[in-house]
């Protein structure tokens, strides 16, 4: 059955790069590039995938329990603009362009050294004969990765200046996810890719990852009134667990639930809140009205100016 789905797969990549990228590259005449646009197109479709799963799971318990009443749909048009940049291979691409050369000279530099860096299956080499379990343990080192990543976004002011733009969203809802700073999301997908380049990380199981954290991601910022019970919550990040930690009081510093998907990070590290009756307001009291009802770009623009008062020490 997985075969199948490969195959699957692979014939509507092949498709869509036939039908619709390909001409564009010919037309453009950047047809040298054309073995990169392909591998690229992945992020791109598992994007689209991954926005399709988030609304098919998330909007039906957003209209069944909502925790408020969407009061600006302005707002929620905005994060769907975020969503789209960041998820349809916008910035994939912008990554993949930038840091291929650099990547090759990388790999090629400790190929001349004679250089293998350490990976989980070449120190636990059972993994190779457990492909599932090999999974789930790259799902814990690049949760693990992310909360630190989100733990120094609340505590570098410069990094806080540009998370501030996810932090300011009054109105969240699931697609609340990718409303970030560019330069954010620029830092971010190195990030993930240089844990996952790290731990070694098959290329045909990345977007497989990055789209089941995403999806995760979207249900923990949904407007729904939901949590996993007492024990569940101490398993999977719920909406509950997360929207704390968007609340009035927890912008900057005095953040907690900084996990994406495992709760064990915040629980070993004494950043957990698991109070299960609070639905607080969301947003960040310190932003500007720029910030949070703005369009995309007067936040992005929002955000360099916060970036650079940071950076000055203001």
């Amino acid at each position: 059955m997985i075969a199948w789905i490969v195959d699957g797969w692979e014939g509507i990549r092949t498709l869509v790069f036939a039908g619709a990228v390909q001409p564009a590259l010919y037309a453009a005449g950047w047809m040298d590039l054309a073995d990169d646009f392909y591998d690229w197109l992945d992020f791109a479709l598992f994007g689209a995938l991954s926005m399709a799963v988030s609304w098919a799971v998330c909007r039906p318990l957003e209209a069944w329990r909502p925790v408020e009443p969407v009061t600006d749909r302005k707002a929620i048009r905005t994060d769907v603009v975020y969503t789209a940049i960041a998820r349809l291979g916008l910035l994939p691409l912008l990554s993949f362009l930038l840091l291929a050369q650099a990547s090759a000279g990388f790999h090629g530099w400790l190929a001349d050294h004679d250089i293998v860096p350490p990976t989980l299956e070449t120190l636990i080499p059972a993994l190779r004969e457990a492909p599932l379990l090999a999974f789930a343990l790259y799902v814990v080192v690049l949760d693990f990765g992310e909360y630190w990543r989100h733990r120094f976004q609340h505590a570098f002011g410069w990094w806080w200046a540009l998370h501030s733009v996810h932090h300011a969203q009054r109105q969240m809802t699931f697609w609340t996810d990718d409303r970030n700073h560019i330069l954010d999301d620029v830092l971010a997908a190195l990030w993930m890719a240089g844990i996952a380049t790290l731990i070694g990380v098959p290329p045909g199981q990345f977007p497989l990852l990055v789209l089941l954290l995403r999806v995760a991601e979207s249900l923990s910022h949904a407007n729904v009134r939901l949590d996993f019970g007492r024990v569940g919550e101490r398993l999977i990040v719920s909406p509950r667990f997360h929207r704390l930690h968007h609340g009035l009081l927890s912008a900057g510093e005095a953040g907690k639930n900084y996990a994406v998907l495992l709760p064990l990070w915040d629980w070993i590290f004494g950043t957990a809140d698991f109070r299960r009756d609070r639905y607080p307001p969301t947003g960040d009291p310190t932003g500007s009205e720029r910030l949070a009802t703005g369009g995309w770009l007067a936040q992005q623009a929002e955000g360099l100016k916060r970036l650079w008062r940071a950076m000055r020490g203001a």
